[in-house]
């Protein structure tokens, strides 16, 4: 099984690091950074990570107090501690953390902390694991008054080693460029983990349009539709460089359905 993973550290050197430790640990899929506790949060709500890497030392909330935090959600990523201070780890054990790592982490430590993640989502039977997935699904996906649901219009996408969240409304298009997917604003462009596939389902389908294999556009960002051959066309896009985004031929019919001509 692949766990995704959210690492939460202030300093940038030690998210590098971490990830580097863990790049060779084929079960660990790193599909997010966060700063500090607030950002984290935002993200463990938005996404069902399944271990959080998480430092203790940091502004504001500190990782202890993010770790209590997490033990009131519906779901609890398992957490790993990852600090430079070792008279933490009472503590850390009583918010239920699975390991407690000091910095410079030794890899042999990191497996054996990744290994304990792994026994603990190996021993949930399917009758737990169906049972879980029950008490994820809103009241409103079960016919009630969506009391409690929670839904974000934000994006965790990466820039110069920051998780930035990127407002659905700012989106211009995304893409697929040599097998990274990226998300493109008026002036800027952030990596992101997702796939196309996993962005299509997220964005809102009344403003976001597949238009060929590598993209998806915001139509309401849309200034142009020029003609290009076999029936397919480009379209003419408002940000700084005026892009145009391909429409495939078998898109190109949807396209004008949806846009009425």
């Amino acid at each position: 099984m692949k766990l995704k993973a959210l690492i939460v550290d202030d300093e940038y050197p030690a998210r590098q690091e971490l990830r580097y430790a863990l790049s060779s640990f084929e079960n660990i899929e790193i599909v997010g950074e966060a700063t500090n506790a607030q950002e984290a949060m935002t993200l463990i709500k938005a996404l069902d990570y399944q271990v959080l890497f998480l430092d203790i030392s940091m502004p504001g909330m500190s990782g202890l107090e993010l770790g209590a935090v997490i033990q009131e959600l519906p779901r609890q990523p398992q957490v790993i501690f990852v600090t430079a201070y070792d008279e933490y780890a009472v503590r850390a054990f009583e918010v239920n953390a699975v390991d407690y790592l000091l910095k410079p982490v030794d890899q042999a430590r990191l497996k054996k902390a990744v290994d304990k993640v792994l026994k603990k989502y190996q021993e949930i039977t399917p009758a737990e694991a169906a049972a879980s997935e029950e008490d994820l699904v809103t009241p409103a996906v079960r016919g009630g008054n969506g009391a409690g649901q929670f839904k974000i219009d934000r994006i965790p996408a990466e820039k110069q080693g920051k998780t930035v969240l990127v407002a659905e409304s700012d989106i211009v298009y995304a893409f697929t460029e040599q097998d990274y997917i990226y998300i493109k604003t008026y002036a800027d462009k952030f990596f992101t983990r997702f796939t196309l596939k996993e962005l299509e389902a997220r964005l809102n389908p009344n403003m976001f349009f597949r238009t060929h294999r590598c993209y998806i556009v915001n139509l309401h960002k849309v200034k142009e539709i020029v003609p290009f051959f076999n029936g397919t066309y480009n379209l003419v896009v408002d940000d700084k460089e005026n892009s145009e985004v391909p429409v495939s031929r078998a898109q190109a019919k949807k396209l004008r359905k949806i846009l009425g001509f």
